[in-house]
C-alpha cells in the first residue's frame, strides 16, 4: 500500500473514531462553576459597570414615578400608543426595576468574586519568598557585575549579606540562599503596594455601590415652598413633593420645625457689566429640633445647608409671592394669601397661576405674570427693569368654568388649562387685561367678582434630603482614588544577586533586575543598586570613572 493510501486510510478511521467518540456531558456542578468563573472575571465586572451606566440612562428620558407621579399620568395619558408600553418595561421607575436591580446585585457579586480570590493569592505571596535565584542572571532586563578586589578583604558571604542590607534598607523583601556556601545568592522583592492598592481600589468600590445602596433604600429627598411667615413641619403631609426611598418608611422623620421669617436678596449695584446680578441669598428662620424643643434662629444660604439629624436643607430657589384677594360674584371671600410666582428671567419676570374652586356662581382661573419693577416700551408692552420691587405690577388674564379640580386627576398648581375655560379678560378682548399695583383692585366683568393685589412677600424652595450612605461614599470615594494612584505609581520589581571568589582572590558580584509588568524606571532602579554597591565597597572608585570604574563595574548596556 502506497503513502498516499494510507494517508487516506489513516484519515479516515480518524473521522470514524471522532465520530464514534462520546462527548462528555458537563454536569450541573461543572455548569455552576463554570457560570460563577465567568461572572467573577474581570472582563465580566468591567462590561456590567458599563452596562449599569447604560442603564440609568432613560432614567433621564423618561419621568419618573417616585420623583413625580402626576407626570408620569399625565405622559402615558398624552401617549395611548405606547405610553402603557414603557410602562410594563418598567422605565418610569427605572431605579428602582427588576432588570436595573438584576445588573446592579450581578455587579456587585462580580466585584467580591473578584476581589476575593485575588486578596487570598495575594496573602499567600505576602507570606512566600522571593522566587529562586535564575541559573542566567545575564538574561534579565537589567544586568551588572561588580569586580571586588583581592585586597579589599570582602569574601563572598560577607558581599551577599551587604547587598542584602542595602536591598533591605531600599524597601526589598530579602531572602538570601546558601550564605556559607561557594556561591552565595539572594532574591528580593518589593512593590507588592501595588496589589494592596489595586485590592482597595476594588473594595472600595464595592463599599461605594453597597453606600450607594443603602441611601437609595432607606433615604428620601423632598421639596417645599416657603413663603415669608409660613411654616414647614417635617412630616410627609407638609412636603410639596416628597420622593421616599426603596424601604423607607414615614414613621422615621424627625418632627422638626421650620418658620421662613425674611429673605433677603442682595443685587450688584455697583458694577456695570453685571449690575442687577444677585451676589447674596439670606434667609432667616426659626427652627425647632422637636416639637417641645426651644426656638432657635438660624440662617440658611446657598451651598450652606441647615442639618436636622441625618437630613440636609439645601436653598436652591426663590421668587416673589405677591398677595391677592378673589371675591366671587356672591361678594364672599374665595381666595386671599400669597400665590407663588415662577421667575422667568434674571430680573424676576414671573409667570402667575391662580386657580380658584370655591368661587360662585362659577369658577374663576388667572394667568399672567407679575413684573417687580415694571416700565412701558414705546410699543406700549410693559416690562421689568430691575429684580428689586420698585414698581411691582401684576398683569393677568382672567377665566371662568369648570377648573377640572372635583374630577380627582392630579394638576400642576402652575399650569391653568383653559381650554374648557371661558375668557373675561384679555388684551384682545374689549374688557382688556388686567393691571394691578400694591392696594389696587378690579372688578370683573359680568358680575364675577373682584381681585386686589394686598402686598408682596418673598418665598424660598428648599430641598430636603437623607442619603444615611453618604458619608461612606465619600470615604471610600477617597479609598477607591488612593488605591487607585499607588497602583499606578508603584511597581513590582525583582532583584537577584550572585556572589563568588575567583582563584585569584578577587570577589565576582552579579546581580540582575526584573519588573512585574511594564516598568519604565528599571534602569534607574539598577543604576541606583549599583550606585549603592559601590558606595559600600569601593568607596573611592565610581562606576562613571574612565581610568578604573570600567575596569570594576559592567552593566547590560555596557556589553
Amino acid at each position: 500500500m502506497s503513502g498516499h493510501q494510507r494517508t487516506e486510510a489513516d484519515g479516515s478511521s480518524l473521522e470514524v473514531a471522532k465520530a464514534g467518540a462520546a462527548v462528555p456531558a458537563l454536569g450541573r456542578r461543572a455548569m455552576l462553576r463554570w457560570a460563577w468563573t465567568q461572572l467573577t472575571s474581570m472582563r465580566t465586572a468591567l462590561f456590567l459597570l458599563l452596562l449599569l451606566a447604560v442603564a440609568a440612562v432613560p432614567g433621564s428620558l423618561f419621568p419618573q414615578r417616585p420623583a413625580n407621579p402626576a407626570v408620569v399620568t399625565q405622559y402615558i395619558k398624552d401617549r395611548p400608543n405606547y405610553g402603557k408600553i414603557l410602562d410594563s418595561l418598567q422605565l418610569y421607575d427605572v431605579y428602582s426595576s427588576v432588570w436595573f436591580s438584576a445588573i446592579y446585585i450581578l455587579l456587585f457579586i462580580s466585584l467580591i468574586g473578584c476581589v476575593v480570590p485575588r486578596a487570598t493569592a495575594h496573602y499567600k505571596a505576602l507570606r512566600s519568598q522571593p522566587p529562586r535565584t535564575p541559573q542566567r542572571l545575564s538574561r534579565l532586563p537589567e544586568y551588572g557585575t561588580l569586580v571586588l578586589p583581592a585586597d579589599a578583604g570582602i569574601p563572598a558571604s560577607d558581599a551577599i549579606q551587604d547587598a542584602a542590607m542595602l536591598l533591605r534598607k531600599r524597601g526589598y523583601r530579602v531572602d538570601v540562599r546558601d550564605a556559607d556556601g561557594a556561591t552565595p545568592s539572594l532574591g528580593a522583592e518589593r512593590g507588592f503596594l501595588r496589589e494592596v492598592g489595586n485590592l482597595t481600589f476594588h473594595m472600595a468600590l464595592i463599599g461605594v455601590l453597597v453606600c450607594v445602596a443603602v441611601g437609595g433604600l432607606f433615604g428620601f429627598r423632598g421639596q417645599k415652598i416657603l413663603v415669608e411667615g409660613d411654616t414647614f413641619v417635617n412630616t410627609l403631609v407638609g412636603y410639596d413633593n416628597f420622593a421616599p426611598g426603596t424601604n423607607f418608611q414615614s414613621s422615621w422623620l424627625k418632627p422638626f420645625g421650620i418658620t421662613l421669617d425674611k429673605f433677603e436678596v442682595r443685587f450688584d449695584r455697583e458694577s456695570t457689566k453685571q449690575f442687577g446680578q444677585p451676589i447674596d441669598f439670606t434667609a432667616s428662620l426659626t427652627t425647632r429640633n422637636a416639637p417641645d424643643a426651644a426656638p432657635r434662629a438660624r440662617t440658611l444660604k446657598v451651598n450652606d445647608p441647615l442639618y436636622f439629624g441625618e437630613a440636609a436643607m439645601f436653598l436652591v430657589g426663590n421668587g416673589y409671592a405677591p398677595v391677592i384677594t378673589v371675591k366671587d360674584g356672591n361678594g364672599n371671600t374665595a381666595f386671599s394669601g400669597p400665590v407663588v410666582s415662577i421667575p422667568s428671567d434674571a430680573v424676576y419676570t414671573s409667570t402667575v397661576v391662580l386657580k380658584v374652586p370655591d368661587a360662585k356662581p362659577a369658577q374663576l382661573g388667572f394667568a399672567g405674570f407679575f413684573l417687580p419693577s415694571a416700565v412701558k416700551s414705546p410699543e406700549g408692552v410693559a416690562y421689568s427693569f430691575d429684580p428689586d420691587p420698585l414698581n411691582p405690577q401684576l398683569n393677568l388674564n382672567s377665566y371662568y368654568g369648570d377648573l377640572g379640580l372635583d374630577k380627582g386627576v392630579p394638576q400642576n398648581v402652575y399650569n391653568l388649562d383653559v381650554k374648557t375655560l371661558t375668557q373675561l379678560n384679555g388684551r384682545n378682548l374689549p374688557a382688556g387685561g388686567i393691571t394691578l399695583g400694591p392696594g389696587g383692585s378690579y372688578t370683573l366683568p359680568d358680575g364675577k367678582g373682584t381681585i386686589s393685589f394686598d402686598g408682596l412677600k418673598r418665598y424660598i424652595g428648599v430641598d430636603i434630603r437623607s442619603t444615611p450612605g453618604q458619608t461612606g461614599v465619600l470615604i471610600f470615594a477617597l479609598l477607591a482614588i488612593a488605591g487607585l494612584m499607588v497602583s499606578l505609581y508603584v511597581n513590582r520589581r525583582r532583584v537577584w544577586a550572585r556572589t563568588g571568589t575567583h582563584d585569584d582572590g578577587r570577589t565576582m558580584v552579579e546581580y540582575g533586575l526584573l519588573a512585574r509588568g511594564e516598568d519604565h524606571r528599571l534602569a534607574t532602579e539598577a543604576a541606583a543598586i549599583r550606585e549603592l554597591l559601590s558606595r559600600q565597597w569601593l568607596p573611592g572608585v565610581s562606576p562613571g570613572d574612565p581610568a578604573t570604574g570600567s575596569l570594576l563595574f559592567s552593566s547590560k548596556k555596557d556589553q
